[in-house]
């Protein structure tokens, strides 16, 4: 028992170590927090496996930790299953009645890395299918000197993209906006929302979430993932997509 508790305080130095280094990795604090409450488990498991040597108290405790902890890595498991199986998917051949692309950040005027993606997404697949119109759909936020949707117009319509195809939706916060909002526009523009077949543009980890949420918003979609360049930034957002995606089931 001794060697286990060394060995779990031994594992929470390490792992509070690489939090402490990921902290200033650009893009993956999230990972870095992981990292730092992964530490705080096993600290505090070390902490049980001494308190379960002393009383039977301890041991019921340690039991239900265990209990706990198991369930949270058989339920983070298939969450991340079912991000992988959409964010995976190739649906760029599938053509829709409508497009909606969903905006990220955008650093002043240039859009981040994940807008950019999201972009060569929808330049590619509104190339591929001419004739279907696009909502660009995301407002302004803090640090960005124009909208989400005026930075994808710009973009789209310097790779050649008709402007008179992209309708922009400047005034959403929130996917769950993007897609309320989005909806109305398309219905003022002549596509029946609540029969339309509509591409979602967003990135891989970001799909299902997004599904979902369209899916409340009474939108039929499918998804068109826009995938991150870097192996390393997609492991961090498809592990905090999970616990958004919780989030949302339980809270929003």
């Amino acid at each position: 028992m001794k060697k286990s508790i060394r060995l779990s305080l031994a594992a929470s130095g390490v792992f509070l170590m690489v939090a402490m280094g990921l902290w200033f990795v650009p893009g993956v604090k999230f990972s870095a927090c992981l990292c730092a409450g992964i530490a705080g488990g096993l600290a505090l498991w070390a902490a049980l496996l001494r308190w379960a040597e002393e009383s039977r108290s301890g041991r019921i405790c340690k039991v239900i930790f265990l209990a706990i902890i198991s369930v949270g890595i058989v339920g983070f498991c298939s969450i991340e299953a079912l991000l992988v199986s959409h964010g995976t998917a190739d649906n760029s051949a599938l053509k829709a009645d409508a497009v909606i692309v969903l905006g990220a950040g955008v650093n002043g005027t240039t859009p981040s890395l994940a807008l950019s993606t999201r972009i060569d997404a929808a330049a590619e697949y509104l190339t591929a299918h001419p004739d279907v119109p696009a909502v660009l759909s995301g407002g302004k936020g803090p640090g960005e000197d124009i909208t989400e949707a005026q930075a994808m117009f710009t973009a789209l319509t310097e790779r050649g993209i008709n402007p008179n195809r992209l309708i922009l939706e400047e005034t959403s916060t929130s996917t769950a906006e993007n897609f309320r909002y989005s909806k109305k526009l398309l219905e003022e523009n002549g596509v029946d929302a609540a029969s339309a077949s509509v591409a979602v543009i967003t990135n891989d980890f970001h799909a299902f979430r997004a599904n979902l949420i369209a899916q409340r918003a009474g939108l039929n979609v499918f998804d068109v993932p826009a995938k991150l360049p870097w192996v390393w930034l997609s492991v961090n957002y498809y592990a905090r997509e999970a616990f958004a995606l919780v989030k949302t089931v339980l809270f929003d």
